[in-house]
């Protein structure tokens, strides 16, 4: 097809070029590493475009939120996570410290126990664990002073 064809919009080629989609997800987690999380929630929110019942994308948005303290926005993006994947063991830690820094620490402890019931299997899991356990030791003693981290920086 010659290149008046394609300029008046004649016939197709099959060397039209194809529109591409972006990666919306990676660009956010690059954006994130590069400590822009306002563009990174952009980016997250594009995902969630092109992929609506994502509950890990929800999960990262959830940590570009505390990160930018949006908390109560945060909460929510756990909590949406949570209702499409009730197992999602980074979504209920958490939010935890999230309800824990807000106040609610009975709120916080079920969810320390869902983390807890099916913690992570991978290498650095093990000082999230125990960071948990040790949390909701001091819960159900009574003796929580609300100066848990918030999600997403480490304990």
């Amino acid at each position: 097809m010659s290149w008046f064809s394609r300029l008046i919009g004649g016939g197709k080629s099959d060397h039209s070029p194809k529109p591409q989609r972006l990666d919306y997800l990676n660009e956010a987690l690059l954006l994130e590493r590069q400590g822009d999380f306002d563009a990174a929630l952009t980016s997250y929110r594009l995902a969630m475009r092109d992929h609506p019942n994502d509950p890990r994308i929800l999960q990262n948005m959830a940590i570009a939120f505390s990160r930018t303290g949006r908390m109560n926005e945060a909460i929510s993006a756990y909590r949406r996570a949570l209702e499409l994947d009730p197992e999602l063991s980074g979504a209920h830690y958490g939010l935890a410290y999230l309800l824990l820094k807000r106040g609610d620490a009975l709120a916080a402890r079920d969810h320390l126990e869902a983390f807890l019931a099916q913690p992570p299997k991978n290498p650095d899991a093990e000082r999230w664990v125990r960071h948990a356990r040790e949390t909701l030791d001091e819960i159900r003693a009574g003796g929580y002073d609300g100066a848990g981290p918030v999600a997403g920086i480490e304990p």
